[in-house]
């Protein structure tokens, strides 16, 4: 097989690990004037020594010590307390490391870029391009406006990795984008005032890490069983409390529905937890949020989680397509798809999302499968312009798939209702679910589309099936004119998902020597033999003649 039809190896399917944390919300109703007026300052100036211990971190880049966090610690510990302090420090560290993750993602990409155009501009104009590589550019006004953006794409690259070598990170607490929309107030659709009061409520700080021991697992913000919430103000506001130490009671009670008994479960045991208080500004509400983290679980084996069959799904922009299959890798019954809407807010995506997972997963439950085999996809690296060209609207497409936030979602309500993700390696299920099922399954009772033939493959993949089907057995008159069933390998056989090889080069140098197509075969016994990957056809071994 030639290097332009070469197929990359499929990495083995695998179960992914349960969630790591967990997280519960609720609404803070009932406040009163005075609880408002709290929040409020007590978020201000902790935001406001949050906004200080970042840009510290951020001057300290790459000579950063324990004794440098040991002094800003106790900095900010003299301007509110020691556990304030370790939260403030503890999530300004957090914030830089993130920032230097997306440097790092920053850099490659544009490699990538710059690699990429460099190949092109390389290549002669109007060159044909493979699936393998790209080819030229069309024309020469393409060539020059690409060449502009290859020295583009060199000074941005050049000035991101002297930032990463001198550890200087970009942040703004608050966001870019709402920094940004200071000066464009009109074009945002803000006044002055309407700016200011989400500037504040962003920057603000009121979150408290837990410590198990400690009374209801967190002395900063304390939430008591019966659901009473009681803060630990900062020395500067002490003269706010209305109760003993230091703390002040909110009028409003919490009552955690979703994940409330684990949650109730842990503060009976004095166990961490962690509480965040925010401001959302569209519905003018207070919300607590408590997180979590708990042992990583050990998955069930994969032949468990394939004892009863799977859910194949291909993730599309816009759909799930979904197949149900049984343990032998047949499809069942019909294909399923659970539409969402990813345009609007972040709000409204992220709820598209979710409920378009407990539509699957419900129907997965009542399918009685333990697991459901999903493509193992990242798009980091294949949505860029540089890529696909002036392929606009395909990169559209591969940027709406919701990659990230889906594996999360998915794995985190999977394990909640008590079934199985299998990981898949997405390596031409699309086009081999296409070639061996979509012809097959349609009928003029069901209409199978690309992605629901996708859908197959996958599932098939998560069995540990290959994917293409075994062709139909050839009738006994025809056996040596069609040549013999080609077998279908068990899921041990290596390079069963390679391509069919031809016939072999004995049969055809047999056949061009008797340049026709008779029968050659000897009137004796003769034996089978059958190779051992999947993707060869039976043959006939010829007898050995001895005196």
């Amino acid at each position: 097989m030639g290097e332009k039809n070469k197929l990359r190896g499929i990495a083995t399917s695998f179960v992914a690990l349960g969630p790591s944390g967990m997280s519960t919300a609720d609404r803070l109703g009932h406040l009163t004037y005075e609880d408002v007026k709290v929040l409020r300052l007590v978020g201000e100036h902790l935001g406001h020594l949050a906004s200080r211990d970042l840009a510290a971190r951020c001057r300290d880049g790459n000579n950063h010590e324990s004794e440098r966090w040991a002094a800003r610690k106790r900095e900010l510990t003299e301007q509110s307390s020691s556990r304030w302090a370790g939260s403030i420090t503890k999530a300004t560290h957090d914030q830089w490391a993130l920032s230097r993750r997306c440097q790092l993602a920053r850099i490659q990409s544009l490699e990538a870029g710059v690699r990429m155009l460099m190949h092109r501009l390389s290549q002669p104009i109007g060159e044909k391009g493979t699936k393998r590589a790209p080819g030229g550019y069309r024309s020469r006004h393409e060539w020059f406006m690409k060449s502009r953006r290859l020295a583009t794409l060199e000074v941005r690259l050049d000035a991101a990795r002297a930032d990463r070598e001198a550890g200087r990170v970009h942040v703004v607490r608050g966001g870019k984008r709402l920094a940004h929309n200071r000066h464009h107030l009109q074009a945002a659709g803000l006044t002055e005032a309407g700016w200011r009061e989400r500037w504040e409520a962003s920057r603000g700080f009121l979150a408290a890490d837990g410590e198990s021991g400690k009374r209801y697992g967190n002395e900063t913000i304390r939430v008591t069983p019966d659901g009473e919430v009681s803060i630990k103000l900062p020395a500067p506001l002490a003269h706010l409390a209305n109760a003993r130490h230091g703390r002040y009671i909110l009028a409003a009670k919490v009552r955690f529905k979703h994940r409330g008994e684990e949650w109730a479960d842990r503060i009976a045991a004095n166990r961490a937890v962690a509480y965040r208080i925010h401001l959302d500004l569209e519905r003018g509400r207070w919300y607590l949020t408590a997180s979590w983290t708990r042992p990583v679980v050990k998955t069930i084996p994969l032949e468990t989680a394939r004892a009863h069959g799977v859910i194949g799904v291909d993730t599309n922009a816009d759909h799930f397509a979904a197949y149900q299959l049984d343990v032998h890798g047949n499809p069942v019954g019909e294909p399923q798809q659970f539409f969402y809407d990813l345009s609007g807010t972040t709000t409204h995506r992220d709820a598209q999302v979710r409920h378009a997972i407990t539509q699957l997963l419900h129907w997965a439950k009542r399918c009685g499968v333990a697991a459901v085999g999903i493509e193992d996809l990242d798009f980091a690296a294949e949505k860029t312009r540089e890529k696909h060209g002036r392929k606009k609207r395909f990169r559209q497409l591969i940027s709406g798939i919701p990659t990230g936030k889906l594996k999360a979602r998915l794995v985190s309500m999977a394990s909640e209702m008590g079934l199985a993700i299998v990981a898949v390696d997405p390596a031409y299920t699309s086009q081999w679910g296409d070639q061996h099922w979509r012809k097959p399954l349609t009928s003029n009772k069901r209409n199978m589309t690309r992605h629901d033939a996708a859908s197959v493959a996958i599932g098939r993949r998560a069995l540990g099936h290959p994917i293409r089907r075994r062709t139909a057995p050839p009738r006994d008159d025809q056996r040596d004119r069609r040549g013999h069933r080609t077998a279908q390998a068990d899921r041990g056989t290596r390079g069963r998902e390679g391509t069919r090889r031809p016939m072999t080069d004995r049969a055809h140098d047999a056949r061009a020597r008797m340049g026709t197509n008779q029968r050659t075969r000897e009137t004796s016994a003769s034996k089978t033999v059958r190779d051992a990957r999947s993707d060869r056809q039976w043959v006939q071994d010829s007898l050995l003649i001895t005196d």
